[in-house]
């Protein structure tokens, strides 16, 4: 049995479970979802003609995914391991600023993303990627660029999943880490391969559920721990550490203030990342285009706002337990403090689970953690999988490619990049990279892009030149900021001295801003005025749309279109345009709202003041977050089956019933093809007499 080497101690942390759970949870569970879905896809299928061998179907669910479902997918694709595990880390160094910030670096983009979402779905409707916009606007070479951007942006979103999943899955059950590593992926891949985004929507959503009702389990395990007992005992708990150990940075060392500088600059890193994992994600622009275009706003902003809550309120409570009972018995470490490995690892939450579960705990935070890193994983993999099939092979290899060629190369994007990112985070493992680095460094890569994307969607002006080379500048001068920052202050380019937090930030920021620099000049020598009529006239749905962006199907024969024409004749094209630019600014409005009141209004004026919590305000931060994180839970569990669940449930009934009745009539002697060829036979003898 494996055990986790607590570094420049003589102790070791016994993994509370064996290997055999570890197994069944990564392996079993895995493949009995995915075996589940497989049949759940056979079965839409069958009775309401969800098909998934055409290209729109399983790449964009026929663009009629409805708000409960699109809202829970959105909460779904931020419930990365990193949310679960990095808040609790940030917390446990920071104190409550840095789950806060984790909240606030999560929520702002993914409401802003509904804007670029409703801004796609207006003006290239029949888009099933982000790098289909960027071809037809800038050209190849403008295509090949932000492909490589998107695809690092995949490359890294999955190793820094898979590098905290496999360490706590490891820590937890003695798994070997690379087993770990390579396992995960087999169920995403399976239910992917057969699913597509239909089946990575319904997965998120069974997920979600799981992921959310556990973390609404610890939120009230913690308090019935004896240990705790109460919110006003762990103020005191924290109060007590903070005595013990004070936090470099944070005003009077306190763990109970936002004046902490490390969260802040965390902050500021956080949301510069996450912008370009948002940006240059496809599989966020694939869900919008998935979505139906009256959901696309608000599933994003609600899905966006309520998510706020589950890093926040998770990361509080539980980096508050570990800080809290660090020094006692119970805690998995005792009588020493986690390491910084075991911290940058993630193994706050695990053990923080340990302490007030016992080894209940850890099988729940391993299922969570399962949960969290499959439900991204196939999210990251459909991503990946279009740009091959539709940016990669339909563009430079077959132009015609029908349904069958392009679900093909879909499949093999599915196999391949599942197979890769396993042998990436290997590879990072190796050489001694873990979460923490990962979830610090990200945006130096991830963030190039940003803008160059966003000004391609809503600035008609950005030219050609400024698209191609913004973000390569970007890029080349964000690493080189990171590393000539990290050699300036550490003396050395290591992975040490380059996973601290200043290089970070430097190169982070770097990256995200200086591309805009380049693009407005660049773009003054020679601006372009590009019409966004010309993103229509190219024909890329493979099957035709209707007039409220929704694609054809159903059972209308030779002419799909035939059982929708009287709701499309009552529903003009100018009407359309007038309802998506009226999304438009209820997206923009609510994305502003969401930055300012996240990043602005409420946690500024708390770090200008030196605030340190009083036990009613620890107490009243904490109950509200918890609150807010049920009612997340209820929302992504509950409105999916509301919205729109109830009547596909009742469709596939009467789907069944149908199929019932035909096999009864097959059976039925008066029905029976022998009766009828009999009758055949007596009409014909009497018209010849």
């Amino acid at each position: 049995m494996a055990e986790l080497h607590a570094r420049g101690g003589d102790t070791a942390v016994q993994p509370p479970l064996s290997q055999a759970v570890g197994y069944v949870i990564v392996v079993v569970v895995g493949l009995v979802v995915a075996f589940v879905m497989m049949l759940i896809t056979k079965l839409l299928k069958k009775t309401t003609g969800e098909d998934n061998k055409k290209t729109e179907m399983f790449m964009t669910a026929n663009r009629t995914v409805r708000t409960g479902l699109t809202a829970s997918a959105v909460i779904s694709s931020w419930l990365w391991t990193t949310a679960l595990l990095g808040s609790s880390f940030v917390g446990y160094d920071y104190g409550v600023s840095g789950p806060f910030w984790f909240a606030a670096g999560c929520s702002p983009m993914i409401v802003f993303f509904a804007l670029l979402g409703i801004s796609c779905k207006r003006k290239i409707p029949e888009a099933h990627t982000s790098l289909e916009l960027v071809r037809i606007r800038y050209g190849r070479v403008a295509h090949v660029v932000f492909m490589v951007l998107c695809l690092v942006n995949n490359i890294f979103a999955c190793a820094n999943m898979l590098l905290g999943a496999a360490a706590v899955i490891s820590a937890m059950t003695g798994m070997h880490v690379i087993a770990a590593t390579f396992l995960l992926p087999v169920g995403v891949t399976v239910y992917t391969f057969v699913g597509g985004i239909k089946a990575t929507f319904l997965t998120d959503y069974f997920h979600t559920t799981i992921i959310l009702i556990i973390a609404c389990y610890f939120s009230v395990k913690a308090f019935t721990f004896d240990g705790v007992g109460s919110v006003g005992k762990l103020y005191e708990l924290l109060q007590a550490a903070a005595l013990r150990h004070p936090v470099s940075g944070n005003h009077d060392g306190t763990y109970l203030t936002m004046t902490s500088k490390s969260g802040i600059l965390f902050g500021i890193l956080h949301i510069c990342s996450n912008f370009g994992l948002v940006i240059m994600d496809t599989s966020y622009f694939i869900k919008a285009f998935s979505a139906s275009p009256s959901a696309v706003v608000p599933g994003y902003t609600i899905g966006g706002i309520m998510y706020f809550a589950v890093p926040w309120a998770l990361g509080t409570v539980m980096s508050s337990v570990a800080i809290g009972l660090e020094n006692t018995p119970q805690f998995p470490t005792y009588p020493r403090r986690m390491t910084t490995s075991e911290v940058s690892g993630g193994l706050v939450l695990p053990y923080a689970a340990i302490t007030i579960a016992g080894k209940g705990g850890a099988a729940a935070v391993t299922l969570m953690t399962f949960m969290a890193v499959t439900s991204t994983l196939s999210a990251q993999v459909i991503a990946v999988s279009s740009i091959l099939s539709f940016d990669v092979y339909r563009e430079y290899f077959k132009r015609n490619a029908s349904d069958k060629d392009i679900i093909r190369s879909s499949h093999f994007g599915v196999i391949f990049f599942a197979a890769f990112s396993a042998g990436f985070c290997t590879m990072l493992h190796y050489v001694g990279i873990d979460l923490g680095w990962t979830l610090y460094m990200l945006g130096v890569v991830t963030c190039p892009g940003i803008f160059p994307m966003v000004f391609t969607v809503l600035w008609r002006r950005q030219s050609k030149a400024a698209a191609i080379l913004a973000p390569v500048l970007g890029m080349a001068t964000g690493i080189a900021v990171w590393l000539g920052t990290a050699h300036r202050f550490y003396g050395t380019v290591s992975v040490a001295a380059t996973g601290q937090i200043l290089p970070c930030v430097y190169g982070t920021v770097a990256s995200a801003f200086s591309p805009i620099l380049y693009s407005v000049i660049i773009t003054l020598v020679r601006p372009q005025n590009y019409d966004w009529s010309e993103f229509k006239k190219e024909k890329l749905a493979l099957e035709k749309l209707e007039s409220d962006l929704t694609t054809v199907h159903g059972d209308a024969g030779e002419n799909p279109g035939e059982g929708h024409l009287e709701d499309g004749q009552t529903r003009s094209s100018a009407f359309d345009a007038q309802e998506l630019k009226r999304w438009g600014r209820i997206a923009a409005f609510w994305s502003a709202a969401t930055f300012l009141g996240h990043w602005v209004i409420w946690p500024l004026p708390m770090y200008g003041s030196n605030y340190v919590f009083g036990k009613k305000f620890y107490s009243a931060w904490v109950i509200v977050a918890i609150i807010w994180m049920w009612g997340t839970m209820l929302v992504a569990t509950f409105y999916p089956i509301i919205d729109g669940g109830i009547q596909q449930i009742a469709q596939i009934y009467r789907g069944l019933g149908k199929d019932k009745n035909k096999t009864i009539e097959s059976a039925t002697p008066s029905g029976s093809s022998v009766d009828e060829s009999a009758r055949v036979e007596q009409t014909k003898g009497e018209s010849e007499k």
